[in-house]
C-alpha cells in the first residue's frame, strides 16, 4: 500500500507534467496573448484549470475564465495523462480552488467564475445551462462527429442543430434582449457560444437573423477571440477529433429537436389548428374524459394497462430526514405517483426505512438502546414526516422482516451457485477487548494527513479526506476504548468484472430506451468506464442479515448489497404475490428516485446482483437522480441547528403543501439547488397567492357574486379560442415534462395556466362588464364561465404537487369525481348550470418579520464553523474530574424522593395525570428533556408498523449525538459504510466545503454489540425495561476522556456489574470559539464543491473492501 508521502510525490509529478500558462496571457503554442489591462491574470494564480487537449467542453471553461477575469493558471495535460480524480473522465476540465476542492462539471466551472465577479445565478441562466447541458451538448457533438469524423460539410453537420438554433432564435426574439438572460452578457451566453463555436465558425452555415447577431457579437469580444485562438490551434483540433473518435459514435436523439422547440410553450406562436382543435375539445364537454381508475387492493399487475413500480431510495432509519432528503427522493417519487394515478396508470409506489448496517449500531451506542429499538424508534419518526408531508405510499416497510432475510439470502445463494461470488483475505482492524473485527465507524484515530485527534475510520472531518481505517495513527475502538490491531479476515465479494458483460448490453438497451437523467448516465459511465472490480458484500456486524455459508456465518450482508432488496421484501410484507410485480419484466416498469450519490448501486451493483442471480427479476427502466439541495449557503446540519428537518417543518406553522410547492419548485433536478428563505416567501406570495389563489379565488367569487351560484352561459368568442388553445399547449407540455419526469420545469407550466388565466380576466374585466347592457353582461358571463373552468383544470393538475390545495379547489367548485383525471385535452367539466360551492383563499401571506424569525431559529448557533487546528501530539490536558462526592449524595436524595413521591401517589390511586405531573416535576433539574418531543405522544402510521414496535414515548433522555458522515446533504439519511477504495464521489462532486464542528466525544457505551466471551456470566440490565441481549463486556474498562466532565446519572449509581444507565445527564462540554474560522468560499446554489483527494484513488484493479 502506498505511503501518503509517496503518493503526494505521485501527484506532485503529475501536476509538473502538465504545460502551464496563464489564462489571460499567453499558452506556450500560442503567440497572441489578451492585452494585460483586459485580462490581470498571474503566472502564479491561486487557482489552476486543468485541460485536456482536445477536450470538447475546453473552449467554454477557458472563455468564461477571460470573460469573468479569474485569476486562474492554465494547465494543459497532455494526451494519455491521467485526471485529477478517477472519477472524471480524463477529457473533462478540472478547476482546483483555493482551498484545495476540485470542480470538474465544466458548467459549474463556468458558473463559478462568474460567481466570483459577482454575477449571482438566477433561475434564468440556470434553465439556460441545464438546456445546454441536456439538450444543446448531445446534438453539438453529433454535429462535430458528422464534421469531423464522417467529413461532411458543416452546412451537413449543423443539421442536427435545427431544433436547438431554432429555440435561441424564438427566445431572443421573445425577449428582445440582445443576449440570452437579459441586456448582459452572462454564463448562459459564454456557456452555449462555446458549445455553438466549433459547429458555426464555417461561414457557410446557415442561421437565423436574431442568432447570427447573437454568435457574431460573441465571437467579437475579445474574451471569447482569446479563447478561441487559445484553443482551437491547429493541433489542438486534431487531438479533438481523435478524442471524438475514442467516444461512442453520438445517437440521434428521438424528439432533441422537439424538445427544444417546445421547451417554452409561451413563446411559440398558435396556428389555426391548435385553435381549432382546442375550441373542438372543449365543446366535447366531460364525457370526452377517460373514467378514473381505483385498482383494487392489494394494487396487482393488470394485463393489457400500463404497470407502474416506483421506489424511492430507503431513507436510512439512524436520523430524521431534512428538506434535501425528502426533496431527492420520496417526494419526488411522490409527486410523479400522483400524476401516474391520475393518468389511470396502474401504479404500485413502495418505500421503506433501511435499517441494517453500521450506523444503526452506532446510533444505539449514541442513544444506549439495541439497534432493534433505534429502529423502532426511528421508523415511526419517519413514518409521522411523511405522513405530515402527504407522501402517498402505498406500502412504506422496513427491511429488518424475515422477507427481507429470505429474499436475500436467496439472491446470494443463486449468485454463489452460478460462480458470481469470490472469496478474499483483507486487512482490518481488530480489538481484542470486544474480540471482532471493527467497521470503520466504530474506529478514532489521528489523521495521517492533517494529524486531525479525532479523525473516523472512513473521514477527517478536518481536512475532509477520506481515509482507510488500518491508515489511522494509532487508531482506539469507539466501544471500550483499547487499541485495535490489523489483522487479515476473509470477505465474499461480488465478482462484477465477470457480471460486466451482462450489464453492458443491458445498460445500453436501458439507455436507449428508458428515462435516466443525465448525472445518472454521466456517474454510471464513470464506474464502468475503466472496469469493474470484484466488490465485497460481507462485514464483520453483528446487525444486519446472516451470511447463509459456512465459514461466514458470523457476518452479515453488506449494506449495499443488502438494501436494495429491500424494494422486494416490502413488497413482499405488502403482498404475497409480489413476484407479479419483481419477476414481471414484461409488463411493468420500474421508477427508481434517489440523489445522486445513490446512483452507482441501482445502475452497477443491485442490476449485476438480479442479473446474476438470473431470475426473470424486474430491473429499473427509468432512473432518476437529483443533485443536492442546500440550506441557504451552506449545508444541513442536525448537530449545528442549521436548516430544516422533517420533524420541525410542521412547527413552522407553514402548511405542508406550501413546503411541497416550494421543494418541487426548487427541485435540483439538473444542478445544485439550494432551499432559501426569502425566496420561499417570494414564491409563496407572488406564484401561490398573488397569482395561483388570487385566479382561482376571483373565477368563483365571480360565479358567486354576479350569478347566484351557478355557472352561467357561454358563447365563445375569438379570444376565448385563443385561451382555450393557449391553455391546451401548457397542459400538452405539461404531459411531454411529467413523463420524461421533469417534475419542477412542469410546475411552471401550471402557473403559466392560472398566468394566462389572471390575465384573460383582467383583460376582460368582469366585474364592470356585469354592471352594463345585456352584451356586456352575457360576455361577462362567458368570461366567467371559462374561468371557472380552467380552475377546475388547475384543480387537478396541482394534485401531484399540492393534494391538499387541489382537494380543497375541488370541493371549494363542486367538480364532480369522475372529473378528476388527466387528459391532454382541456374540455368544459363546469358545464352551464352547474352550482360551486363556498369559495375561500387557499393561501396566507408570509411576513417578512416571519420569516426572518424563522431564519434565525434554523440558522444554527455558528455563523462558522470553528477552526480545527492540526496536531502532531496530543495536546495535554487534564484528565476527567473526579465527580462531586456531594453531588453524588444529593443526587441519590433527590430520586429516592421522587420515588418515594410516586409511590405514595399511585398508592392513593391517583390519576395518570396527577402521577406524571407531580412525579415528574422534581425531575427537573436532574434529567433533560427528551430529544423529540413528539415522540412522547402515540405516532401515526402504527397501521404501517409491526407487532413490537414502538408506540408511544421512547422515555429515552440522550446524554450527546455525534454526527455520522452524510447526515447533513444529499437523499439518503445516512449513506453506507463505504469500502476506502470507492470512497470517492461517484461524480467527483462531494463535499468540500470548510469544516464542520464535531461533537464532543461520546459518552462511554451503554451496551456492547458483540457477544460475550465464553464462560463470562449474562449480564441483567440494570434498568426495568424489556431485557436487552446487548450486554456490556464484564470486563470492559471505560478510559477516562480529557477535557470533558460526566456527571453521572441516577442508573450508574446502582450497584451491579452492569453500566446501563437509564438516565444520563446533560455532558458539560467547553466548544471552541467561531471567530477565528475562516469566511467560507464564495457559494452558489447551482455549484456543487469537490475536494480532489488523489490520495484516495486506486489505479489497479484490486477487490473493493
Amino acid at each position: 500500500m502506498a505511503t501518503p508521502a509517496a503518493r503526494a510525490a505521485k501527484s506532485s509529478s503529475r501536476e509538473s507534467s502538465a504545460s502551464r500558462a496563464p489564462v489571460g496571457g499567453s499558452s506556450r503554442e500560442n503567440s497572441r496573448a489578451a492585452p494585460a489591462a483586459r485580462f490581470r491574470f498571474h503566472h502564479r494564480a491561486a487557482m489552476r484549470l486543468r485541460v485536456a487537449t482536445g477536450s470538447p467542453a475546453a473552449l467554454k471553461v477557458v472563455a468564461a475564465a477571460r470573460s469573468a477575469a479569474a485569476p486562474v493558471q492554465l494547465c494543459w495535460a497532455e494526451p494519455g495523462e491521467p485526471p485529477p480524480s478517477p472519477l472524471c473522465p480524463p477529457w473533462a476540465p478540472a478547476l482546483q480552488l483555493e482551498s484545495g476542492a476540485v470542480l470538474f462539471s465544466p458548467n459549474a466551472i463556468c458558473q463559478y467564475f462568474f460567481l466570483r465577479r459577482g454575477q449571482q445565478p438566477t433561475d434564468l441562466t440556470a434553465q439556460w445551462l441545464e438546456w445546454e447541458a441536456t439538450e444543446l451538448q448531445p446534438a453539438a457533438l453529433a454535429a462535430l462527429y458528422a464534421r469531423l469524423v464522417h467529413g461532411r460539410t458543416g452546412a451537413e453537420a449543423a443539421a442536427a442543430l435545427g431544433g436547438a438554433l431554432g429555440h435561441i432564435e424564438r427566445s431572443l426574439a421573445g425577449r428582445g434582449t440582445a443576449y440570452l438572460a437579459g441586456d448582459a452578457e452572462s454564463v448562459a451566453d459564454v456557456v452555449v457560444w462555446g458549445t455553438l463555436f466549433p459547429v458555426l465558425r464555417d461561414e457557410a452555415v446557415p442561421v437565423a437573423e436574431l442568432l447570427q447577431s447573437w454568435f457574431r457579437s460573441m465571437t467579437r469580444s475579445e474574451a471569447c477571440r482569446s479563447a478561441a485562438d487559445t484553443v482551437l490551434l491547429p493541433q489542438r483540433l486534431q487531438e479533438f477529433t481523435a478524442c471524438l473518435q475514442k467516444l461512442p459514435p453520438p445517437r440521434p436523439l428521438p424528439g432533441t429537436a422537439a424538445g427544444c422547440e417546445e421547451d417554452d410553450v409561451s413563446e411559440r406562436a398558435l396556428t389555426e389548428e391548435d385553435v381549432a382543435a382546442a375550441v373542438d375539445a372543449w365543446n366535447r364537454g366531460a364525457a370526452a374524459l377517460p373514467k378514473p381508475w381505483r385498482p383494487p387492493k392489494p394494487v396487482l399487475p393488470v394485463e393489457g394497462m400500463r404497470n407502474v413500480l416506483i421506489t424511492s431510495a430507503l431513507p436510512y432509519v439512524n436520523n430524521v430526514p431534512h428538506l434535501g432528503n425528502i426533496i431527492g427522493c420520496v417526494l419526488s417519487a411522490d409527486a410523479f405517483a400522483r400524476y401516474s394515478r391520475l393518468r389511470n396508470w396502474n401504479t404500485l409506489y413502495v418505500c421503506g426505512t433501511d435499517e441494517y448496517g453500521t450506523a444503526t449500531e452506532t446510533k444505539a451506542v449514541e442513544e444506549g438502546l439495541t439497534p432493534r429499538q433505534i429502529c423502532d424508534k426511528y421508523h415511526a419518526v419517519h413514518a409521522d414526516i411523511y405522513r405530515w408531508f402527504d407522501i402517498s405510499f402505498d406500502c412504506f416497510g422496513r427491511t429488518t422482516t424475515p422477507q427481507q432475510t429470505a429474499i436475500s439470502q436467496d439472491i446470494f445463494q443463486r449468485l454463489q451457485a452460478r460462480g458470481f461470488v469470490l472469496q478474499d483475505t483483507v486487512q482490518q482492524l481488530h480489538c481484542a477487548g470486544c474480540q471482532r473485527f471493527l467497521a470503520d465507524r466504530f474506529v478514532e484515530g489521528i489523521c495521517p494527513f492533517c494529524a486531525y485527534q479525532e479523525a473516523r475510520g472512513d473521514q477527517c472531518d478536518k481536512c475532509g479526506k477520506l481515509i482507510n481505517a488500518v491508515e489511522l495513527k494509532t487508531p482506539r475502538c469507539k466501544l471500550c476504548g483499547g487499541s485495535p490491531a490489523v489483522q487479515p479476515t476473509r470477505h465474499l465479494f461480488l465478482d462484477l468484472p465477470k457480471l460486466e458483460e451482462r450489464l453492458q448490453p443491458w445498460l445500453e438497451n436501458c439507455w436507449a430506451t428508458g428515462n435516466w437523467t443525465a448525472n445518472a448516465r454521466y456517474i454510471t459511465r464513470s464506474w464502468i468506464r475503466d472496469g469493474l472490480r470484484p466488490r465485497c458484500i460481507t462485514r464483520d456486524l453483528q446487525w444486519g442479515t446472516p451470511v447463509p455459508l459456512d465459514g461466514f456465518r458470523d457476518k452479515v450482508f453488506y449494506v449495499w448489497f443488502d438494501a436494495p432488496i429491500g424494494y422486494l421484501s416490502i413488497t413482499a410484507n405488502y403482498t404475497e404475490h409480489w413476484e407479479r410485480w419483481w419477476k414481471n419484466p414484461q409488463q411493468v416498469e420500474l421508477y427508481n428516485f434517489m440523489a445522486k450519490d445513490n446512483v452507482p448501486f441501482h445502475s452497477v451493483v443491485f442490476p449485476c446482483s438480479l442479473l446474476g442471480a438470473d431470475d426473470n427479476y424486474t430491473l429499473v427502466n427509468h432512473l432518476i437522480a437529483t443533485e443536492y439541495l442546500n440550506y441557504e449557503d451552506g449545508k444541513f446540519s442536525k448537530s449545528r441547528g442549521v436548516g430544516v428537518f422533517g420533524d420541525m417543518a410542521k412547527d413552522t406553522g407553514i402548511a405542508a403543501d406550501v413546503w411541497r410547492f416550494y421543494l418541487l419548485y426548487v427541485r435540483p433536478e439538473g444542478q445544485d439547488s439550494a432551499f432559501s428563505w426569502g425566496d420561499l416567501m417570494l414564491k409563496n406570495n407572488s406564484e401561490l397567492l398573488n397569482n395561483l389563489g388570487n385566479f382561482i379565488n376571483r373565477a368563483g367569487m365571480f360565479v358567486c357574486k354576479f350569478f347566484g351560484g351557478a355557472v352561467p352561459p357561454m358563447a365563445l368568442t375569438p379570444d376565448d379560442h385563443r385561451l382555450l388553445a393557449r391553455v391546451t399547449a401548457e397542459l400538452r407540455q405539461y404531459h411531454r415534462l411529467l413523463e420524461r419526469v421533469r417534475i419542477r420545469d412542469a410546475l411552471r407550466c401550471v402557473l403559466n395556466i392560472s398566468r394566462h388565466g389572471n390575465q384573460y380576466i383582467q383583460v376582460n374585466e368582469p366585474w364592470k362588464r356585469i354592471k352594463g347592457g345585456e352584451e356586456d353582461r352575457q360576455r361577462a358571463g362567458t368570461v366567467t364561465g371559462v374561468a371557472v373552468n380552467v380552475a377546475a383544470l388547475l384543480a387537478v393538475l396541482v394534485q401531484p404537487y399540492m393534494p391538499a390545495v387541489g382537494a380543497a379547489i375541488q370541493a371549494q367548485l363542486c367538480l364532480p369525481p369522475e372529473c378528476a383525471v388527466l387528459s391532454h385535452i382541456f374540455t368544459c367539466t363546469l358545464p352551464p348550470g352547474h352550482r360551486v360551492g363556498t369559495v375561500s383563499p387557499l393561501f396566507q401571506k408570509l411576513e417578512s418579520e416571519r420569516i426572518d424569525a424563522l431564519r434565525k431559529r434554523f440558522g444554527g448557533g455558528q455563523a462558522k464553523p470553528p477552526n480545527l487546528p492540526a496536531q502532531s501530539d496530543p495536546p495535554s490536558a487534564p484528565g476527567a474530574a473526579p465527580p462531586d462526592p456531594g453531588r453524588i449524595r444529593e443526587l441519590t436524595a433527590r430520586v429516592a424522593e421522587q420515588g418515594d413521591r410516586v409511590r405514595q401517589l399511585k398508592a392513593s390511586g391517583a390519576d395518570g395525570a396527577r402521577v406524571d405531573g407531580e412525579g415528574g416535576e422534581k425531575q427537573n433539574g436532574a434529567v433533560p428533556p427528551p430529544r423529540y418531543p413528539q415522540l412522547s405522544r402515540v405516532l401515526p402510521y402504527e397501521d404501517a408498523l409491526p407487532s413490537g414496535c414502538l408506540r408511544g414515548g421512547s422515555g429515552v433522555t440522550r446524554a450527546g449525538r455525534v454526527p455520522t458522515r452524510g447526515t447533513e446533504r444529499g437523499s439518503r439519511i445516512s449513506p453506507r459504510e463505504t469500502p476506502p477504495e470507492s470512497r470517492a464521489h461517484p461524480t467527483g462532486v462531494r463535499a468540500g466545503h470548510p469544516p464542520v464542528p464535531r461533537s464532543p466525544p461520546r459518552t462511554p457505551p451503554l451496551w456492547n454489540p458483540s457477544p460475550p466471551r465464553s464462560g463470562a456470566p449474562p449480564q441483567k440490565p440494570s434498568s426495568p425495561r424489556e431485557p436487552n441481549p446487548w450486554t456490556p463486556h464484564p470486563r470492559r474498562k471505560i478510559p477516562p476522556r480529557p477535557r470533558h466532565t460526566f456527571l453521572p446519572g441516577p442508573g450508574s449509581l446502582q450497584p451491579g456489574p452492569s453500566r446501563c444507565a437509564p438516565l444520563i445527564l446533560p455532558r458539560i462540554v467547553l466548544r471552541r470559539s467561531a471567530a477565528s474560522a475562516p469566511p467560507p468560499p464564495p457559494r452558489s446554489p447551482f455549484i456543487t464543491f469537490a475536494r480532489h483527494d488523489a490520495a484516495s484513488a486506486s489505479a489497479n484493479r484490486q477487490p473493493v473492501v
